[in-house]
């Protein structure tokens, strides 16, 4: 408002002087300032809702007796304040102009001069024509012009500052009509040699009299033919349409009618030439014949699926060479007399505009009316335009756009943009009316098209299934917005697709669809923009994409032409169209209502047609409701998925005795079986009666010493039977074990003896002298004076009526980021919810578990618990025994062990050796970290249930469990599986909102398993403990997402996701491929960033002898180059923290020993040298090594076409583009040229021979063979 012309100051409110009429008032200090002059200033650069409707006058502002605006004491606007959206008749010749095409257009009775276009229906098509008829009246429109002044007012203002014009002159073309021989003065708009220019007369059928035109290929068109030159089979931009016919007679009317149309349009009699020249032309030809080819079909069988069959665009290629790139294959339906047609056309020649004017003008001339039709407008009218371009501007302006994007916008994780479309599969959703009425009215309320809705809408759908907050995907543009007059009726390719980048977190949603609205506004100008070149504006890597999903919002006549085709014995059957996107959406405009269709390759196009109709919902909602609402709180789920990943996917709910205590669960089963063996270690074997009495014996003693609810009791203690009954005695004493581990560093001891201020240490003497000083109470298990005072105690359970399932159970330490260790505080019910009644290793008293780990690590809560709450029995395993595995699998055999728990660690260095003893098992429990398919595949068949258990301390032990039946070949991982029994799973983004199936986000667990905090620790409870609208649960920093049956994939800790040259990394897919590689064990990835600013991946590996770069081509064949590591270190084992998991930090430093490196080697052989030459100019190098890798030195999708052409002509071999992605180091494409060329020449010399021997008699056969016989003798 200040920049303003005549404003010195200004101060806007919103205003409700009418109850439920809110709106916006400017308050003005200033020189004549005129309502109408004043809006249309602002119109240029704010959204149609952030205009005031009001704008008062005044002399000075009111000011409280603080000096402050008084906004009480300023007036409501009168009418003069007031722009009136009510008729004023057009003010001069061009107001009426203008009104009157608004009109015409419109279907209007009348138009006044501050109606607002888009508000009166418009939309961006419509806009084509405007400009259009503004130009056939001499007056220099463009696409900038109507969007940033709508209304007419506006509009004659910004052309009569403009003028009139033709901002784009078209070269003629000088090829005369009867020309024979062409030369390059000829062509304006090509740089052609003559050289040239007749090696394409020579290709083209007719020669040089049959050429019409030749020019340059439009942006979209290159990157076209680039996927046709990418593909040997197939084409992702061959469209087909299957139709039917009465009789033969219709169908030949039919291709008569299409010649027709052949005939009148230059684009449609076009090919595209690029052998040996520096870049892809298109070439004009005079006549054309559009081919036609009979097929055959079956009796029987149904007829549109044998056409659909034996014309598939995802096997059969059009010669992109040969005009014109359209094709007929017809046949008769063997069995109702009718006939078929598949019709093929190119995306190079034609665009969703195109398509339309083909329909309309067939039907022009199956109605004898083809004289009627209007002269047609050639296509290199918008060629002249495009080389018109300034591409600087474009790179200003994308630069601006996109320069802090630095990583693809891939949605479900789907990277490639260079197949083939034959996996893509198709879902329509129509949108029910009432939605497209609240969409449209959104959109006039807000001043925008619809189509900025639809934009916003995706950008949320993409937000949730990628997990970012700035988004960047491929728009449609028309690309007939800066045309010159007749663009919207040429036809031709004109579409392009450009990126849009939406931030999502960083404003409101009426601020954010204003955003979008302003931008898709400001691309129109730049519609013509190369996308290589807007990609480059990125710090995205070269060879990764900017983004891999495209929406195409498109203006359709409903049905267009089918009643009419009906009126002569036709019918179109099908018809389908593709894209080389693995995510690609379109919305179809019908004028009153909407229609999406999505196409996907790898994931449910269904679902994503859902998605945006639920997200396009929520945003009209908002919108109307609270535009102020944050975008990224706008849910993409539909009911259905949202029920089932919130609901159906953690149906949990199972009874346990979830108002029980741990001990009197135990004391429960010592009543019910006081004689049966609770206890063994070593040769010491103990009754449930006896271990509840001594455990009995010991509470008493605690009580004695102050123990009570909740209070902590140290316990320090070798794994013995005494350090069951110290664990059992606390619970029983009301108080909360915790675990001290007699390895642990003296400081770590002292640490945690000083945060949980125990009442009582409880310990041994040979370890009470090693532990750090301290103030706590000691009890000492073994020493004679506490031996007799808990000797004296009571056998009987003491009163636990004090005592809830909410108390205490244990603290356990695990290791903090800060560096010191934080106590996680876990109740008996969360105990109870693990042992009592689970489902995933359901115990009974005929079972053994071994009690392996540490008990001050929480798979010990398992161990050492699930036995005694349901009668079975415990077999502790000395420490000793533990670290030697055949000793180990000696014991597990002897004990008669059926439920074991392993770390993921242990289980890797001991699945061969305790292969007996797990023969024997009932369950073997795996986890603590993520395993590896191939060893958990050795142990497979031999224990009767295999379970990958998961979750942290936090969550008490288990979280998810998943049976392990099969391991599929060339698995990356085992699943965590489904949620255990009370226990929900719920995985979100950044935001706390739900993610979809099969998209990455952070696991957060809640229910009876949850902890209570950490102790000491309120911030950090706070926050990893959140309230969420799900309940309260823990963020465990762990990325995973649901698979499509209710299963959790884990990925790996959010911290160790990397990016790597703009790519988003998961280790585990690394170490899976690794393990793959001869002589890999085991492997382990980091990223390192040990010199600051360069990060790296580095493979530790547990190996045979092996070399980086052996190991570096392996891994080359099935990863990117970004995700092979620059380094491999051999270890002899891994170094393990106290709990059995990977210690990262430990891992060593890289030498030059480990590093593949890429230093220059002179390019060597004939073929390597011209290759390098070939990079050298194409690239502008100053020399290439046969070790250097294209893309990496700066190679792109066009140049490789371009290298196609030079390979071509300097080696005499046909190189394809794939081979070229898939081999680009010079070493590597220059030994497959020289086997190409080796193949070439052979293959002519056997044919040369072949021919030879074909024209010999027999008897001179014979001959030669007789003389080659006396030779070899």
């Amino acid at each position: 408002m200040l920049a303003c012309a005549g404003v010195r100051d200004a101060v806007v409110l919103a205003r409700e002087d009418v109850p439920g009429d809110q709106r916006l008032v400017a308050y003005l200090v200033g020189d004549a300032l005129a309502p109408a002059a004043l809006r249309n200033a602002l119109s240029v650069h704010l959204a149609e809702h952030m205009i005031p409707s009001a704008f008062v006058t005044l002399d000075a502002f009111p000011l409280t007796a603080n000096g402050k605006l008084d906004r009480k004491a300023l007036p409501a606007p009168d009418a003069v304040a007031v722009i009136s959206r009510e008729y004023e008749a057009p003010q001069g010749a061009l107001e009426t102009a203008i009104a009157a095409i608004w009109a015409a257009l419109l279907g209007i009775g009348r138009v006044g001069r501050h109606d607002h276009f888009f508000e009166l229906g418009g939309h961006s098509l419509m806009v084509v024509r405007v400009i259009e008829q503004l130009r056939e009246q001499g007056w220099n429109a463009d696409v900038r012009s109507v969007f940033s002044a709508p209304t007419v007012i506006g509009l004659a203002a910004a052309l009569a500052e403009g003028g009139a014009g033709d901002a784009h002159p078209v070269p003629p073309n000088l090829i005369p009509d009867d020309c024979a021989a062409i030369t390059p003065a000829m062509l304006p708009m090509v740089a052609l040699k003559q050289a040239d220019i007749d090696a394409i007369a020579a290709s083209v059928q007719g020669g040089a009299a049959n050429i019409k035109d030749i020019y340059p290929l439009a942006p979209l068109q290159k990157g076209i033919l680039f996927h046709h030159m990418l593909e040997t089979e197939g084409d992702p931009y061959l469209l087909r349409t299957i139709l039917s016919f009465d009789s033969r007679s219709q169908l030949d009317r039919f291709l008569g009618a299409l010649q027709s149309v052949i005939d009148r349009h230059d684009i449609l009699r076009t090919a595209v030439l690029w052998a040996g020249l520096d870049e892809p032309v298109q070439v004009v030809l005079r006549s054309a014949i559009l081919p036609v080819t009979q097929m055959t079909l079956r009796s029987g069988a149904d007829c549109v699926r044998q056409m659909l069959d034996q014309a598939d665009p995802r096997r059969m290629r059009l010669d992109l060479q040969r005009a014109p790139l359209l094709a007929a294959f017809v046949a008769p339906d063997p069995d109702s007399g009718e006939w078929h047609m598949a019709l093929l056309n190119h995306h190079l020649v034609g665009d969703h505009v195109t398509l339309e004017s083909i329909i309309a003008e067939i039907l022009v001339f199956l109605k004898g009316e083809g004289d009627s039709l209007a002269p047609s407008v050639p296509y290199r009218r918008f060629i002249a335009q495009t080389l018109a371009i300034d591409p600087a501007a474009d790179e200003r302006y994308f630069r601006a756009l996109l320069a802090d994007i630095d990583e693809p916008t891939a949605p479900f994780g789907l990277l490639n943009v260079q197949g083939s479309g034959a996996q893509v599969r198709e879902a329509h959703v129509d949108l029910a009316d009432g939605l497209a009425q609240r969409i449209r009215a959104a959109a006039r309320q807000h001043g925008v098209t619809p189509a900025a809705l639809f934009h916003v809408a995706w950008a949320q759908v993409l937000g949730q299934t990628t997990g970012r907050d700035d988004v960047v995907f491929g728009t449609v543009l028309l690309g007939r917005m800066q045309g010159a007059s007749d663009g919207g009726k040429v036809l031709g390719m004109f579409i392009n697709t450009l990126p849009v980048k939406v931030a999502l977190a960083s404003a409101p949603l009426g601020q954010a669809v204003a955003a979008t609205a302003r931008q898709l506004g400001e691309l129109l100008a730049h519609e013509q923009a190369s996308l290589l070149l807007a990609q480059r504006c990125s710090a995205v890597a070269p060879q990764a994409p900017l983004f891999t999903s495209l929406f195409n919002y498109r203006h359709s006549h409903a049905s267009a032409g089918a009643s009419d085709f009906a009126a002569y014995g036709m019918r179109v059957r099908a018809s389908d169209e593709r894209v080389n996107y693995p995510v690609g959406v379109s919305v179809d405009d019908f004028g009153t209502r909407f229609a999406i269709s999505a196409q996907c390759d790898g994931v449910d196009p269904q679902r994503v047609a859902a998605m945006l109709a639920k997200a396009v919902d929520g945003v009209a909602d908002a919108l109307m409701r609270d535009p102020q609402q944050p975008l990224h709180a706008l849910d993409v789920l539909d009911d259905a998925e949202r029920l089932q990943v919130l609901e159906g996917f953690n149906d949990t709910a199972v009874a346990y005795p979830r108002q029980e205590l741990v001990h009197t669960m135990f004391e429960a089963q010592a009543a019910a079986h006081p004689n049966a063996v609770a206890l063994v270690f070593g040769s010491e074997s103990v009754s449930y009666a006896q271990l509840n009495v001594r455990a009995n014996r010991l509470a008493h003693y605690l009580r004695q010493r102050g123990v009570g609810p909740d209070d902590k009791v140290a316990i320090c203690i070798g794994r013995s039977v005494d350090l069951v009954v110290g664990l059992l005695a606390i619970l029983k004493a009301g108080g909360a074990y915790v675990p001290l581990d007699p390895a642990y560093p003296a400081e770590r001891l002292a640490f945690m003896l000083d945060d949980c201020a125990p009442a009582v240490l409880l310990t041994q003497a040979s370890m009470a002298d090693a532990m750090p000083a301290h103030g706590v109470p000691v009890v000492t298990l073994d020493g004679a004076l506490d031996m007799a005072a808990v000797g004296a105690q009571s056998g009987t359970n003491p009163d636990a009526r004090m005592l809830t399932s909410r108390n205490l159970a244990y603290v356990i330490y695990t290791s903090g980021s800060t560096g010191m260790p934080k106590g996680t505080l876990i109740e008996h019910r969360s105990v109870l919810r693990l042992a009592v009644n689970a489902s995933f290793a359901p115990l009974g008293a005929h079972d053994c578990v071994a009690h392996c780990a540490s008990t001050s690590f929480d798979a010990s809560t398992w161990e050492v618990w699930a036995p005694l709450l349901n009668g079975a029995r415990l077999l502790l395993v000395a420490q000793e025994v533990l670290l030697d595995p055949l000793r180990l699998n000696d014991t597990l055999i002897a004990g008669q062990v059926s439920a074991l728990w392993l770390t993921a660690g242990l289980f890797n260095e001991y699945v061969d050796a305790l292969a007996p003893a797990f023969a024997q098992l009932r369950y073997l429990l795996v986890g603590g970290d993520a395993l590896d398919p191939r060893t958990v595949a050795r142990a497979l068949g031999k224990p009767r249930h295999f379970i990958n258990g998961y979750g942290p301390t936090e969550c008490t032990t288990f979280a998810c469990t998943h049976e392990v039946t099969d391991v599929p070949p060339g698995a990356t991982g085992i699943p965590i599986g489904r949620p255990i029994a009370n226990t929900q799973v719920v995985i979100l983004d950044r935001h706390l909102m739900p993610v979809p199936v099969g998209v990455t986000g952070e696991i957060h667990i809640g229910g009876d398993g949850l902890a209570r905090g950490y102790l000491n620790r309120p911030e950090l409870s706070a926050e990893r403990f959140i309230d969420t609208p799900f309940g309260r649960v823990y963020k465990t920093g762990d990325l995973g997402r649901w698979l499509a049956d209710g299963s959790v994939e884990c990925l790996g800790r959010n911290d160790a996701q990397v990016k790597i040259r703009g790519f988003r990394i998961e280790l585990g897919e690394i170490e899976a491929r690794l393990m793959e590689c001869e002589g890999v064990r085991e492997a382990r990835v980091l990223a390192r960033e040990d010199v600051p600013g360069s990060k790296r991946l580095v493979a530790y590996l547990l190996a045979d002898a092996f070399s980086p770069d052996s190991l570096r081509a392996q891994l080359l064949a099935s990863l990117p180059d970004y995700m092979v590591p620059g380094a491999f270190v051999g270890l002899a084992s891994f170094p393990l923290t106290a709990n059995g998991k990977l210690d990262r930090a430990a891992l060593p430093l890289p030498d030059m020993a480990a590093v593949a490196a890429r230093p220059y080697e002179a390019p060597q052989g004939d073929v390597e040298q011209a290759l390098a030459l070939i990079w050298q100019d194409l690239l502008g190098l100053e020399r290439v090594g046969r070790d250097d890798h294209f893309f990496e030195l700066g190679g792109h999708s066009l140049s490789a076409v371009q290298l196609m052409g030079r390979v071509r002509a300097a080696c005499h071999v046909e190189l394809s583009l794939k081979t070229l992605f898939e081999s680009p180091v010079l070493r590597t494409l220059a030994a497959l040229i020289a086997s190409m060329q080796l193949s070439e020449f052979m293959g002519e010399e056997a044919r040369d021979m072949k021919n030879e021997l074909g024209a010999l008699t027999e008897s001179e056969l014979l001959a030669i063979l007789a003389e080659e016989s006396l030779t070899d003798e």
